[in-house]
């Protein structure tokens, strides 16, 4: 017995819902007629709540009233919030934003309540259990806060995936062969994924994913309004007004996908003041090049990240309401080298993905296997400053990995467990997701033993743990509420500055570790020689060696260091062999005198 299971596509413009019926998948109209539904919550000032068209409809007499993109604060804190944001954002006790009384989460709710009333009506059945999809690029805070959304509006989320994984499941049941590499490039209205996936034998994996979650048409319409504003002489308008400019900067953006040009024309927008401006596509495609610009250097980065050629590629399909723009196609028809696929309705594809998924997961589709990557590295901050990884980037998901860890003190009680996220080599360098701390017994340095694991879910919500080897204790942390304090837009650079810095990071690292051996090795050496334990010979090899330890260390250079204390590592080599043999001469002496 199948089970029904919703797809849905929470977008940050239109969101729509999906469910398989008599095995087939199909999107679910509201009573208006249309399977694609406005992401807007109108929220009255009794509390009253209204959702898609007729949230927008009040946009005219209650502008300030209507929230949209609300995606775009998903997972974030109030300090991560742009300034462009059509609403006012203020900061809650916990930090995290707040529009008109209520967090993201409870405005998406409200969204996603209206998305499970649209499909029980259709289908005349309660149903309890959805797939929501999310951007290939959202971390961690941000997928966590998607299913705190839908289990507030009474689902329970079964799966989340990624909006080029979903698409890539709506392009792929019935149009490829047995293998086949694919790039979804979904540029929405507020977020863009480049993702590259290998589809064999009904098993979908991500081989590279490149993003940027404030990065759509949210962005095109600002500009164009900037434009506009400054054409039309205006400096600055109050919120009301500014909310009226954007929807009709965005009416224009849409009219000029199919014209070839148009008019910008709002009256009265302050009550007194009005603008009027003719704009033509040429114009908008010369606002929007930079625009289309960034989302080609994120596909560079994925296909370097999956060590492909565009030609390598059979298909590159076009998803998001923004792909609609004569502009980008042409764009990425040029960056790839082939026409993209456009047969896949640009608004309507994920969802449809998310309800093949669905299906699957629900029995009444045949099993498809998706495997995701994890698009940075994961690992913990270790002895000097140094970050240690566990999780590679682009490992496939779900996934888990873990390593043996010490202390690196005499007597150390504790060890400090710092989750960090990113492709540099020192800790300093990277993004701290979370972080615990780990007690054990005091013990001598490198005595203790913690493992560390981490786990990453088909969610892509990781969990991390530490175990006290001696006793078994386990210190279990899930990483799903810990926003990233920093721009999305970094998540892309942090891949770039970490090629541009490879060079200097490496130097660093190479450095540390160097250090770290010589702060171990040199107090020994000294031991050793005022104990008069050296033969005459090695005694000036070591100190000639320790010496060039010491040099190498005040002067701060990677490679004269490491070389240094390896040279220092090979004079002490035969020293401590023979001591080694020594004590263990003396210890069987004392066991036969024992005897």
């Amino acid at each position: 017995m199948s089970e029904m299971i919703l797809g849905i596509d929470l977008g940050t413009t239109n969101s729509a819902v999906g469910v398989v019926d008599s095995g087939f998948p199909i999107l679910l109209a509201n009573e208006d007629g249309r399977r694609i539904t406005p992401s807007a919550v109108w929220i009255g000032a009794d509390g009253s709540v209204e959702t898609g068209a007729k949230a927008l409809r009040r946009r005219s007499l209650e502008p300030d009233r209507v929230v949209t993109s609300v995606k775009r604060l998903m997972g974030r804190r109030a300090a991560e919030v742009e300034e462009n944001f059509p609403l006012a954002v203020t900061a809650g006790a916990d930090g995290f934003p707040l529009v008109l009384g209520k967090s993201p989460e409870e405005i998406s709710a409200e969204i996603l309540r209206e998305m499970r009333r649209v499909a029980e009506w259709r289908m005349g059945a309660e149903i309890r259990k959805a797939v929501i999809t999310v951007p290939a690029y959202f971390h961690d805070a941000q997928r966590a806060a998607t299913k705190r959304a839908g289990e507030l509006a009474g689902l329970e989320v079964v799966r989340i995936i990624n909006e080029p994984t979903a698409a890539a499941l709506a392009y792929g049941l019935d149009k490829l062969g047995e293998k086949a590499r694919v790039a979804v490039y979904d540029l929405g209205g507020g977020t863009f994924d480049l993702s590259i996936l290998e589809i064999q034998d009904g098993v979908f994996q991500v081989l590279a994913t490149h993003g940027d979650t404030r990065l759509g048409g949210d962005d095109l319409d600002a500009l164009i309004l900037a434009w506009i504003m400054e054409r039309g002489g205006v400096a600055e308008v109050d919120s009301s007004a500014r909310i009226r400019l954007t929807a009709e900067a965005e009416r224009v953006k849409l009219a000029l996908s199919d014209g070839d040009e148009t008019v910008f024309r709002v009256p009265f927008y302050d009550g007194t003041r009005s603008l009027e401006q003719g704009i033509t596509r040429e114009q908008l495609e010369k606002l929007a090049a930079p625009w289309i610009a960034k989302t080609l250097r994120l596909c560079r980065q994925a296909l370097a990240d999956a060590a492909l050629e565009a030609g390598d590629l059979d298909a590159v399909v076009l998803v998001g309401g923004s792909t609609r723009m004569p502009a980008v196609r042409r764009a990425v028809a040029e960056l790839f080298g082939r026409e993209a696929d456009v047969s896949q309705h640009p608004d309507e594809a994920i969802a449809l993905g998310a309800t093949i998924q669905g299906g699957v997961l629900g029995g009444s589709l045949r099993q498809m296997i998706l495997l995701d990557v994890t698009p940075l590295s994961l690992g913990i901050e270790t002895f000097g400053g140094l970050m240690n990884v566990l999780i590679p980037r682009n490992t496939t998901i779900p996934c888990k990995a873990g390593e043996m860890f010490t202390n690196a003190a005499d007597g150390q009680a504790a060890m400090r467990v710092r989750v960090l996220q990113g492709e540099r080599e020192m800790a300093k360098d990277n993004w701290e997701l979370g972080g615990f701390d780990v007690a054990f017994s005091p013990s001598p340095k490198g005595q203790a033993r913690v493992g560390v694991q981490f786990r990453i879910d088909e969610n892509g919500i990781l969990e991390a743990l530490a175990r006290d080897v001696a006793t078994g204790t386990d210190t279990i942390i899930r990483i799903e509420s810990s926003a990233v304090d920093v721009d999305d837009a970094a998540v892309e650079a942090m891949v770039s500055e970490s090629v541009e810095h490879a060079f200097t990071d490496m130097a660093e690292r190479v450095f540390t570790e160097a250090r770290l051996k010589a702060e171990e090795l040199l107090p020994a050496v000294e031991s050793v020689l005022a104990q008069g334990l050296a033969l005459p010979d090695e005694k000036q090899e070591i100190e000639s060696a320790a010496a060039a330890v010491r040099a190498a260390l005040a002067a701060g250079a990677a490679n004269p260091l490491k070389k240094a204390v390896q040279q220092l590592d090979a004079a002490t080599e035969a020293l401590a062999a023979r001591l080694v043999e020594q004590a263990m001469d003396a210890a069987l002496d004392r066991q036969l005198a024992g005897e």
